[in-house]
């Protein structure tokens, strides 16, 4: 059975006999149970579940298309899970809840019937948040916050759904593709093919459109092997926001932990909005394309404790975030955003993994990297590498085996842990951002570069972790893109409104002589180069490359480091290519490809000291003059240095217990401000070199070099050499 309610024109409440004839049903709720949490459709009826420690009482709320309530009292109670069933309720019945219980908001008790929740638990969630309809905070209108609103906002609250989760996999799985062969993609849902005409016009900025064969096949030849989308929770803007016609682009206000965005869905139906996310899952994992979720578990789009009644708040303040200890009707904020989710209560704990899960298992994602992540291991307020969190998931048999990132700093006390997260995560490696940006402007020197070159063992290696815990990354959506990190030194984020005062200053970006867009042949060249720099370090380092969607077409934000309200032009990718973005293009493939085809440039162990088999080292440091750099050189202020890589020697074996052998290059890079003549190594490394790259040159022929032989590289430029014998 699939029936939905409608009201007739008496005012009586009947079901909808679209799919099953006949009608006749009365509106009845049995007891149902509490577990699954949300709604969940058997065929024959819906379970509703909300858990709620501190309410007095549970309205569930049906809703018809023309916005018609009908309220029914959840009797049933199983320790703190409110439940019932109604026979006949199926996909597309659209509800929401009425939590009763105190107001009193100096312990945390923000209860008001009046305004409608959204089911944490919802499977779909229709759209947004419609502020202008209705007044959504619990408190009267005015600074006395002690004073409750009376007005019914349900107006203003989109809608939960209930939904049928089949779907016809046929066979897919997830990937598990080697983090070893891993380059990352970020890129947003919306923006990435919002203007793209190969997408069909209505497919673009949808789940739909980035399953479409025209993105797959981009993707593809792009050579990525993951995307990581940022947020697709469903999200509620921020009032202000509202106010002033922008909107919460990026996505980093959830308010719906297992219900995709609504509005990234082509589908009409709100019902069909996971259907649609599902495909493109699947879409994606044939092109052998993963997907990872950016996630948010910690905080939500309610803001601080003045903020709307739009789900947790509502429902149970008390458990859902962390409070202030001498004042309870505070909240305690690591996040930078007012609240904080209180992932050390039981029960917040479960709804974080009830939603790992789900995406895992119902929806097909390989991975997740976790917003802010030090929030969710506060135990309960210092970062513990042995939290419950950590606990659970290490334990799990469905997310053990997926990737898990962490974004390792979130704004609390002790809140930048880059290193310290256990030994299967991976870690946002800021360091390597911060050293690569001062490296190629002048501010950081030599042993800095190739300690984050090597995958950065001073982070990872004392642990007994591998360089591919590192996500190694200069760009991603919170800052400056490639081409403004060398157009830009100063942040222009005039069009958020905030008199320019959001988004971070220290951007350790050089404009190369001119701030903005230029015509400077000359600086427009260096600037070019400092683009290709930035990827040839990037891809050739060791760890896992992370690339900003859109910086491989040469995308632009003006200037703006924080575009995470700017739901237009400044944030959506650009297809339409002039010579030199098609240039870049074909540099960042040909980059892909060469680490794709190349063990050496993507080792799981850290080099080693010492002779090999062959008795060459697995790499050997080189001043321009073609000696071994000694300690002196590596403290001293040079800005130049090769390396010689050994591809005979990454001493790793294949899944079949083959030896995994591949050639070997030398690399030589100049961050300095003139060209420097190098020579290079005897002929113990390799006789004979050919000339792989030059980033001040792409499209330099092709040249074979003897052992011993001198190269020039101009300034701010890298020459990458590949042994021929």
């Amino acid at each position: 059975m699939c029936r939905t309610l409608r009201f007739l024109a008496d005012g009586a409440a009947r079901f909808d006999d679209r799919a099953l004839p006949g009608g006749g049903w009365e509106l009845t709720l049995w007891p149902g149970k509490p577990h699954p949490l949300g709604a969940t459709w058997d065929r024959e009826g819906t379970n509703f579940a909300l858990f709620t420690e501190n309410a007095e009482g549970v309205e569930l709320c049906l809703f018809d298309e023309d916005g018609r309530e009908l309220r029914h009292m959840l009797t049933e109670r199983t320790g703190f899970i409110w439940h019932g069933y109604m026979p006949g309720i199926g996909p597309g019945q659209r509800y929401g809840y009425r939590v009763h219980g105190p107001y009193v908001p100096a312990r945390a008790q923000r209860f008001n019937p009046a305004k409608l929740m959204i089911d944490p638990y919802a499977r779909s969630i229709e759209g947004p948040v419609r502020y202008e309809l209705a007044r959504t905070f619990p408190f009267a209108a005015g600074d006395d916050e002690q004073v409750t609103d009376p007005g019914d906002d349900a107006a203003a609250i989109p809608k939960c759904v209930v939904i049928d989760p089949g779907f016809d996999w046929e066979g897919d799985r997830q990937l598990e593709t080697p983090w070893s062969e891993t380059v990352i993609y970020e890129l947003h849902v919306r923006g990435f093919s919002l203007r793209n005409p190969a997408v069909r016009d209505d497919l673009r900025g949808t789940y739909a459109g980035l399953a479409s064969e025209e993105a797959v096949a981009y993707l593809r030849s792009l050579g990525v092997t993951a995307v990581e989308l940022l947020p697709v929770h469903h999200c509620a803007d921020e009032e202000f926001l509202h106010e002033h016609g922008l909107t919460n682009y990026w996505g980093y206000s959830s308010i719906g932990y297992l219900a995709p965005h609504a509005p990234h869905a082509a589908a009409a139906r709100a019902e069909d909005q996971v259907r649609e996310f599902k495909g493109m899952v699947k879409a994606l994992h044939r092109g052998g394309i993963e997907v990872i979720l950016d996630v948010v578990y910690n905080h939500t789009a309610e803001g601080n404790e003045r903020g709307p009644l739009l789900s947790f708040r509502g429902i149970d303040d008390a458990a859902y975030y962390r409070l202030d200890p001498a004042d309870p009707g505070r909240y305690v904020d690591v996040t930078g955003t007012g609240n904080s989710l209180d992932v050390s209560h039981p029960d917040v704990l479960r709804l974080v993994m009830d939603s790992l899960r789900y995406w895992v298992s119902d929806c097909h994602v390989d991975g997740f990297r976790f917003d802010l992540a030090p929030a969710l291991a506060r135990d309960p307020h210092d970062f513990d590498r042995g939290s419950a969190f950590f606990d659970l998931i290490r334990q799990d048999p469905v997310l053990a085996g997926v990737k898990l990132i962490a974004e390792p700093w979130d704004l609390g006390p002790g809140g930048y842990q880059l290193g310290n997260f256990p030994g299967h995560w991976r870690e946002w490696n800021g360091a390597y951002r911060d050293t690569m940006r001062d490296f190629w402007r002048g501010h950081a020197g030599l042993a800095a570069f190739a300690t984050r070159f090597t995958g950065s063992s001073d982070l990872f290696g004392a642990t007994g972790r591998h360089p591919t815990a590192s996500i190694n990354f200069v760009t991603a959506h919170d800052g400056f893109t490639l081409v403004d990190l060398v157009s830009y030194e100063r942040k222009h984020n005039e069009a958020n409104l905030l008199d320019n005062r959001d988004g971070g200053d220290d951007n350790r970006s050089w404009n190369l002589g001119v701030e903005g867009p230029t015509d400077d042949v000359e600086i427009t060249a260096r600037r070019d180069r400092q683009r290709r720099n930035f990827l040839t370090t990037l891809l050739l380092s060791q760890g896992v490359p992370m690339l900003l969607g859109g910086d491989e077409l040469s995308r632009t934000q003006g200037g703006n480091n924080n575009a995470w309200c700017q739901d237009n032009e400044t944030s959506w990718l650009d297809w339409n290519l002039d010579d030199r973005a098609r240039a870049h293009l074909a540099f960042t493939r040909r980059l892909i490809e060469l680490r794709r085809s190349q063990p050496v440039f993507r080792r799981t162990n850290f080099l080693a000291d010492g002779k090999t088999d062959t008795r060459l080292p697995e790499a050997w440091w080189f001043r321009p003059d073609g000696r071994k750099l000694a300690q002196a050189d590596w403290q001293s202020e040079a800005r130049a240095l090769g390396v010689f890589l050994n591809g005979e020697e990454i001493g790793e074996r294949s899944p079949r217990g083959e030896p995994v052998v591949g050639d070997s290059f030398v690399l030589l890079v100049n961050a300095g401000d003139g060209a420097i003549t190098f020579t290079l190594p005897p002929p113990r490394f390799g006789r004979r070199w050919r000339l792989e790259l030059a980033t001040a040159d792409p499209d330099i022929p092709a040249a074979v070099l003897p052992a011993g032989a001198t190269v020039e590289v101009e300034a701010l430029a890298m020459v990458l050499l590949q042994r021929e014998s």
